[in-house]
């Protein structure tokens, strides 16, 4: 049994340490005293706000004007430039001595330096150094120092920016430190030879080309068959004349040959007088070709007659209502067999010629445009021309025919559209068969949506603007549609139903892409 006396319990000696230290407990709520200086946090010392003086500000907005701009000078060497001269200016305390508003501007500074770089310091119109000229503006010659170099100055000083001291060998080229890039670069007085080199190699590696696939005697066999061919490179209608512009100053080409009948051939050379018909044989040659056309109808020989017609009339400067009467018939025979690349280059020329007044049936053809527009979906010409239109020109018959098929087809009026086909003014007809074919597609997409589950062929016959029944079996033939075609009560009706998915792949072909060339 323990003994609960206070000598039976172990005692601590007097070195033991505690594992905590003794913390006072907070009796009240007051802020907690001031922090202790050597603890507090350096506070940092506001600078002095500068105050420039109205000349300085002046000076700086001059070195960063948009009329002061230096090629080859960027922003950032102007401003570091602009720090260096005032800095050099305050640290002397010389801030309002100095002439701002004729010191020379930091551009002009660096140009200096680029020069001093260069080796051209010593020049006599090269500025003055910045020590130099603060030196001089501190001492009182500011005013005899010439800030305004006059434009030869300024002009010779861009000019030795370019140029190399002592010869035209740049400095990066006198070491022998050589590197890829200078192989690349070529030099004024090496561009011609090269050029020279670089054709003198490719006609030699030709030429040896030649020589190794042909033996002789094949090589004298291509010599008889191609006849004595010039290797001279200079083209033929370039001639030895001293002025090339010779023949443009003496004035166009007035024309001696009396043949009606001309074939066309394209100017490889200026045109003789001897083998050009002047304007009373081209009148006659018109009345003969219009003649010819009634009789024979025979498009490849009288388009051919036209083009060597209007080039006769070209070379010779002939501007005249004959010329627009020329390029009219020719573009209404063109539209007749379908031939939309003669009919696109008359037509560009008929607009430069109705500009000027000289006649013709300009309303004609301006419905011709809008319908060309729309067979090449071009609506960003057809939005312009639209524009321009003028109340005159909206009442033309052909004009007013022309705009209501373009609305029809903007508002998906199929109907309507076909009515205007069959009805039609002048020869707007023959543009519009260039797409009429994939309207009735588009057309009969639509039918096949709105109709089920199938339509006489007579009713797809009229709506559709065909001729007859027979011409709409046609169509659908063609379109590998004739499986849809069935023989019931009604007599032959079309499988609409069954349709809609097939038209609607041909709509997405047939807008997909517009030949405008139609060339024959």
């Amino acid at each position: 049994m323990l003994s609960t006396s206070s000598g039976s319990w172990p005692q601590h000696s007097s070195t033991a340490t505690t594992a905590f230290n003794a913390v006072p407990a907070r009796r009240t709520l007051n802020q907690p005293g001031p922090v202790p200086p050597q603890m507090a946090q350096p506070q940092p010392t506001p600078k002095n706000k500068v105050d420039w003086s109205k000349a300085v500000r002046d000076y700086v907005q001059r070195a960063f004007a948009q009329e002061n701009n230096v090629a080859g000078v960027s922003r950032e060497e102007v401003q570091e430039k602009l720090k260096q001269v005032i800095t050099a200016v305050a640290e002397k305390g010389m801030m309002d001595d100095v002439d701002w508003a004729n010191h020379p501007l930091p551009q002009q500074f660096v140009l200096q330096d680029r020069r001093r770089a260069l080796g051209v310091d010593g020049q006599q119109n090269a500025w003055p150094t910045l020590a130099s000229h603060l030196a001089d503006t501190l001492n009182g010659h500011t005013n005899n120092l010439s800030l305004s170099p006059s434009s030869k100055k300024r002009k010779s000083t861009d000019a030795s920016l370019t140029e190399h001291p002592d010869d035209s060998v740049p400095p990066w080229r006198k070491t022998n430190n050589r590197n890829i890039f200078e192989d690349r670069i070529t030099y004024a007085n090496q561009g011609q030879a090269n050029r020279v080199d670089k054709k003198q190699r490719k006609n030699k590696e030709k030429d040896n080309f030649i020589n190794c696939k042909f033996s002789p005697a094949e090589l004298e066999k291509r010599r008889q068959r191609f006849g004595n061919i010039s290797t001279d490179v200079t083209p033929p209608w370039a001639s030895p004349r001293t002025d090339p512009d010779a023949e443009l100053k003496s004035g166009p080409v007035v024309g001696t040959c009396q043949e009606l009948e001309k074939r066309y051939f394209r100017l490889t050379a200026p045109p003789k007088p001897e083998t050009v018909r002047s304007l009373p044989v081209l009148e006659q040659t018109l009345a003969l070709l219009k003649q010819k056309w009634r009789d024979e109808k025979n498009y490849g020989y009288i388009c051919d007659q036209f083009k060597s017609l209007r080039q006769d009339l070209t070379v010779q400067h002939i501007r005249s209502a004959f010329t627009v009467d020329v390029y009219e018939i020719h573009a209404r025979i063109a539209l007749e067999k379908g031939d939309l690349g003669e009919y696109n280059q008359c037509q560009t020329q008929l607009r430069a010629l109705y500009s000027q007044n000289l006649g013709g049936h300009p309303e004609e053809f301006l419905a011709y445009r809008i319908l060309y527009f729309i067979h090449t979906c071009n609506r960003t010409d057809m939005n312009d021309m639209l524009a321009d239109l003028t109340p005159t020109d909206k009442n033309d018959p052909a004009v007013k025919h022309a705009l209501a098929v373009r609305s029809a087809l903007a508002l998906g009026n199929y109907h309507r559209f076909f009515r205007l086909y069959i009805d039609y003014p002048n020869l707007g007809g023959y543009l519009m068969d260039k797409f009429v074919d994939r309207e009735r597609v588009a057309a009969l997409a639509n039918m096949c949506k709105a109709y089920k589950p199938f339509v006489k062929l007579s009713f797809l016959s009229f709506e559709l603007g065909f001729e007859n029944d027979r011409a709409c079996l046609d169509f659908l033939v063609e379109k590998q549609a004739q499986h849809l075609i069935q023989d019931m009560n009604e007599g032959l009706c079309f499988q609409t139903g069954k349709a809609g998915m097939m038209f609607d792949q041909l709509r997405a072909q047939a807008f997909a892409k517009i030949d405008i060339k139609g060339q024959i």
